[in-house]
C-alpha cells in the first residue's frame, strides 16, 4: 500500500513589506504636514519695552596686539607707552569698563602677560 501523500504548502520564506512601505509614506506625510504648522507658534502681543538696550558690540573696548607688536585700542593704533594713559582716560567716560584683549597667537605668552600687565 502505497504511503499517503502529504501535501506540503509552499512556505513564504519573503516578508512582504509593501504594507510597511504604505505606512511608512502615510507617517512621512502626515509630519510633513504638521511640522510647520508646529513651528509658526501662537501669536501673542507682547509687551513694549521699557528698559535700556543691551551693549552693542561698538561700546566694548577691545585692545589688540599684533604679530609685529603694534598695540590697537579698538581700530586706533597707540604706541605701547601710551596704553595705559589712554585706556585709562577712555574707560573714565564709560559706564561698562570690561577690556577685551585679542592678540595673534604666533605671538610669546610673555608679550601678551607683558600687554595685560599694562592694562
Amino acid at each position: 500500500m502505497p504511503a499517503p501523500q502529504q501535501r506540503f504548502g509552499t512556505m513564504m520564506s519573503e516578508i512582504n513589506v509593501v504594507p510597511l512601505v504604505d505606512v511608512v509614506l502615510v507617517l512621512l506625510i502626515i509630519f510633513m504636514i504638521t511640522a510647520p504648522m508646529l513651528q509658526m507658534g501662537v501669536d501673542v502681543d507682547l509687551p513694549k519695552i521699557t528698559t535700556k538696550p543691551m551693549p552693542s558690540e561698538e561700546e566694548r573696548v577691545v585692545v589688540t596686539l599684533t604679530r609685529e607688536h603694534k598695540v590697537f585700542i579698538d581700530k586706533y593704533e597707540v604706541p605701547q607707552e601710551q596704553v595705559r594713559e589712554r585706556l585709562r582716560s577712555i574707560l573714565d567716560r564709560r559706564v561698562n569698563r570690561e577690556v577685551f584683549l585679542r592678540a595673534d597667537q604666533s605671538l610669546p605668552y610673555g608679550d601678551v602677560m607683558a600687554l595685560m600687565g599694562t592694562l
